[in-house]
């Protein structure tokens, strides 16, 4: 028999929400992984914790299965059940295990391990608990290419009702039968991958676009037409006002005729002043029709950061050569990095070679005043939101404006941004680099900086990027956006099981992890 998760006029917002997320939503999701969509701050994550029932709707009904899992983005914690996924001997366990190299020593040392191998172990426990519904919340974050190709395989087994967020978009078109579009206060289901889904609702908005202009312009025409009628009315009304005729002798045709063109030319500014009345009337009649159409609000994309090149002749970054310890007897070894005041470098290797760890000791040998350098982690903490967002809310008005132009040019709504409670790691994201742009970095460190974005943000944020005049640093496994960023590059290469060695490299182009386009220095 198959399985459904029911949605019957589902409409949801949080408390304080001036608006809803979701209006009267209908959907049946069967088995199968269906894709969740939409910018940052749309209520994908909210869409996840209803259909979890993590989640109340404020009216309507969802009509749940007896199972269900919820896989948030954050790593911070083990996931549920993973001291028993651990003991686990059955089949399924030891396939995961074996399908997303799962170390048995990851158990006892789950703070030491990346952000990439938490969150392969947290699709590992929810995927051996086998739910009915299992809802996925960027399942892709942090991870390497190695390492997505084994997700991709180990979610293709999963036989329940599979919902999918994510800003990977060859991951819902390989996975995805359908894809839920969120677009607050509406939601759409489309058949097909991301792509097949976005290309239609290209086509419905050309089409909502043709059909309001068409509107907009008939509208126009009568509301010209009307003004010309109540014109032409007035003209008339004043003649036959100015017309004043005594007693006419019998015999005096001519001002007989004169008269009843008089009251005639009455009757007509009447009737015209009735015409135009119908024709505005109609005219407001097709004005209020144009919110039927849909159409969003396009803002503009993309930002120009100001000048923000350091006054410095040589470095905004200098460390010497070393070592760093990555747990247990595992060391990274690096050579005297420098960063000059325009440098791009990307920071690359696979998962657990210390990336993240090279990152905080960079970060501690800057030579630029703190108010100079945006810094972006992988992750940030719930505590750490509200405090940005509380931040951003005290600014004063002036400043808080060029904030939330920043934002806005990131792909974002403020008003929707600034009431939620807490934003969404992406929003959060968007507002520590905006926060930064305001005062003119001299340079960026980003950690993963396309986690949590969806794609015409992960776009903005790429054009963005591009026209900073400042030094940047960025680590990701995204080697599209790393190749259009970046020119230098520092590459994690593992030696042997305990050293891993730190190379520079001027770059040609981004190929995979194997040194192919890297010309060493």
């Amino acid at each position: 028999m198959a399985r459904f998760l029911r949605f019957e006029h589902v409409s949801f917002a949080y408390q304080g929400m001036k608006n809803m997320l979701i209006t009267n939503l209908d959907a049946h999701i069967a088995t199968g992984w269906t894709g969740i969509v939409g910018p940052n701050g749309a209520g994908k994550t909210t869409f996840l914790q209803l259909a979890a029932g993590d989640l109340e709707p404020s009216d309507g009904f969802i009509h749940h299965l007896s199972t269900s899992r919820y896989a948030m983005q954050r790593t911070d914690s083990p996931p549920e059940g993973m001291e028993d996924f651990q003991e686990a001997k059955d089949l399924s366990a030891i396939e995961l295990k074996q399908k997303l190299a799962i170390r048995d020593d990851w158990f006892e040392r789950w703070d030491t391990l990346s952000h990439g191998e938490r969150k392969r172990m947290q699709i590992a426990v929810v995927l051996w608990d086998n739910p009915e519904v299992l809802a996925l919340d960027e399942p892709t974050n942090h991870i390497d290419a190695e390492a997505r190709n084994m997700l991709i395989d180990a979610l293709k087994d999963f036989k329940g009702v599979g919902l999918l967020v994510s800003h990977d978009r060859e991951l819902l078109d390989s996975l995805c039968n359908q894809c839920v579009f969120i677009n607050p206060p509406n939601a759409v289901v489309r058949p097909g991958g991301v792509t097949a889904g976005m290309e239609q609702d290209r086509r419905e908005q050309m089409e909502a676009r043709s059909q309001d202009e068409s509107v907009k312009k008939a509208a126009k025409r009568l509301k010209r037409a009307a003004q010309n009628q109540l014109e032409q009315a007035e003209q008339a009304s004043a003649k036959g006002k100015n017309r004043k005729f005594k007693k006419l002798d019998k015999r005096d045709h001519d001002g007989r005729e004169r008269r009843n063109l008089a009251k005639m030319t009455g009757r007509n500014a009447r009737g015209g002043s009735s015409q135009s009345a119908s024709l505005s009337k109609r005219a407001a009649e097709l004005e209020n029709s144009r919110s039927s159409f849909n159409i969003r609000k396009e803002y503009e994309m993309g930002f120009w950061l100001e000048e923000s090149r350091s006054a410095m002749r040589s470095t905004v970054l200098s460390v010497s050569s070393g070592e760093l310890s990555l747990g247990g007897d595992v060391k990274l070894a690096y050579p005297d990095l420098y960063v000059s005041p325009t440098d791009r470098i990307a920071i690359t290797g696979a998962n657990g070679l210390g990336k993240s760890t090279l990152l905080k000791l960079l970060l501690g040998k800057v030579c630029v005043n703190h108010e100079r350098l945006i810094s972006i982690p992988q992750e940030i903490t719930a505590d750490e939101a509200k405090n940005i967002l509380d931040e951003v809310k005290s600014l004063p008005k002036n400043e808080l404006g060029q904030v939330m132009t920043c934002v806005i040019r990131l792909g974002s709504r403020p008003g929707r941004l600034l009431e939620s409670e807490p934003p969404s790691p992406g929003e959060i994201r968007k507002l520590l680099l905006a926060l930064g742009v305001t005062r003119g970095p001299h340079l960026i460190v980003m950690d993963e900086p396309t986690n949590h974005m969806d794609l015409p943000s992960i776009e903005c944020l790429e054009g963005a990027l591009s026209a900073c005049p400042c030094a940047l640093i960025l680590v990701s496994h995204d080697m599209r956006f790393l190749e259009s960023l970046t020119d230098h590059t520092w590459h994690l290469a593992s030696e042997s099981p305990n050293q891993v060695r730190l190379v520079p490299g001027r770059r040609d182009s981004v190929q995979d992890l194997d040194f192919e386009g890297f010309v060493l220095e």
